[in-house]
């Protein structure tokens, strides 16, 4: 008798150890499986609702700002709207700092972030991103009437207006320039202006922006680096299906030319990536 008992429970055990193990199995074939449904989740939860929530900063123009009637506007917002638009939903934009705005993201405030945010390896650790749609390089800005520096060489032993401690700053002392600090690009350009410096190391999109607003600068551009820095829409890691769709809406605005008309309008020319 007592041999049957504990052959009872010695078989009860084995089976309680064979739940337990098909639990585990079970419960790790579960996760992945929300994994995936999360990705998809995501998309149909944007359609089901109609509403992409962006984030954005709405004081960064060209790309994010309030114009002079108080209506956010901007190439990103822009571009926003028609993605927006390609995805048959409403765009909601979700204003904040640029300093909380990855913080917002991973907080599911919003969806997604428009904001020229450039595409590196330590973000796309982190981050989905969009195909590339923004493509900026480091252009040499000097007085229309300069004829002096023609190049990025030329700028040793030259005064260069730049942020102390921005990448173009450090640049322009690689070519052995003399900084003199600036807060930002319009008090670069009046330095050059009033010939108190011979240029500065700049962002190509703003100076198009710059002159779009003043067509009648006696700025100009004689050197721009080969290498350009691109941005991409950013969206939580597994975002899947609203990234393919996003990128799907950016390929179709680029080949029936409503990409270049958002960026005529702003920078004068198309800042795709070529």
């Amino acid at each position: 008798m007592k041999k049957i008992v504990m052959l009872m429970s010695i078989l009860l055990t084995f089976g309680f150890v064979l739940a337990a193990c098909g639990t585990s199995d079970s419960s790790n074939g579960s996760n992945e499986s929300n994994k995936e449904s999360a990705e998809q989740d995501l998309y149909a939860k944007v359609k089901e609702e109609g509403v992409l929530k962006v984030g954005t900063e709405g004081t960064y123009p060209p790309f994010t700002f309030h114009d002079d009637s108080g209506k956010l506007t901007g190439f990103d917002v822009e571009v926003a709207q028609e993605v927006g638009k390609r995805l048959g939903v409403e765009v909601e934009f979700m204003e904040t700092q640029w300093d909380g705005m990855f913080a917002g993201l991973d907080a599911k405030r919003f969806d997604m972030i428009a904001n020229q945010v450039g595409i590196r390896p330590d973000r796309e650790e982190k981050y989905d991103f969009s195909d590339p749609y923004i493509a900026s390089a480091a252009v040499l800005v000097v007085a229309k009437d300069n004829e002096e520096i023609k190049t990025f060489e030329d700028l040793k032993g030259k005064k260069a207006a730049q942020s102390l401690t921005s990448n173009y700053g450090d640049l322009a002392k690689s070519y052995g320039a003399e900084l003199t600090g600036v807060e930002g690009f319009n008090q670069a350009m009046e330095l050059i202006t009033s010939k108190r410096v011979d240029g500065t190391i700049n962002d190509k999109l703003s100076f198009l922006d710059y002159t779009k607003q003043r067509p009648n600068a006696p700025v100009k551009v004689v050197d721009e680096a080969e290498d350009a820095a691109e941005s991409g829409l950013m969206f939580r890691k597994d975002s899947g299906k609203l990234v393919e769709e996003v990128n799907k809406a950016l390929k179709e605005m680029q080949e029936d030319g409503t990409y270049k008309e958002i960026s005529d309008k702003w920078f004068g020319e198309d800042v795709s990536p070529k």
